[in-house]
């Protein structure tokens, strides 16, 4: 699992001890107010809560670490509701400074893998239509588009839609 993706750069599993780094490295991006629902991290405690509220309920969340510090995520948090179980609802970011240099996709590729191995069936995500770049990737990685929601965020006074994109893991085809 620590296989390098660049120098130096791990992915591997999200532990207690990653949380500190983690919120700063969400907090950075949600900054940026342009690729994650977020405009700022949520406090460091709630963010600790979150963390291993999801540990405790199975969810897959791996970082990608450079030395200690945290400077990307990806995760796979079940969906609870009855009917759904089968499903995973994707969430990343890669820190401004280590992007474009395949840390999102090793991240993605090794969390799908995981979810595939603990029975998920369907990942599914939700992408600004504005983040090209993310969409890219996705699409690359397998991921099909299922609908856009419409203005769905408005943020500094612009409308950005949503796109809804899934990945169907191992057998399950649909047309």
């Amino acid at each position: 699992m620590n296989a390098a993706v660049t120098e130096g750069i791990r992915i591997v599993p999200l532990e207690e001890k990653h949380i500190e780094s983690y919120h700063r490295c969400l907090d950075a991006v949600a900054r940026e107010r342009k690729y994650i629902a977020f405009v700022e991290a949520p406090p460091l405690e709630k963010t600790r809560e979150y963390v291993l509220a999801n540990m405790a309920i199975g969810a897959l969340h791996f970082v990608a670490v450079d030395g200690v510090d945290v400077v990307g995520w990806c995760d796979v948090t079940p969906l609870k509701w009855e009917g759904f179980t089968h499903c995973g609802r994707l969430g990343m970011g890669v820190s401004k400074e280590y992007r474009k240099r395949g840390i999102g996709r090793k991240l993605i590729e090794v969390v799908t893998r995981k979810a595939k191995e603990a029975g998920f069936e369907r990942v599914e995500l939700g992408v600004f239509v504005s983040n090209t770049p993310a969409i890219t990737l996705y699409e690359t990685l397998g991921f099909v588009v299922e609908g856009v929601l419409k203005k769905a965020r408005k943020l500094d006074g612009a409308y950005d839609d949503v796109l809804l994109m899934a990945k169907f893991l191992g057998t399950l085809r649909v047309e």
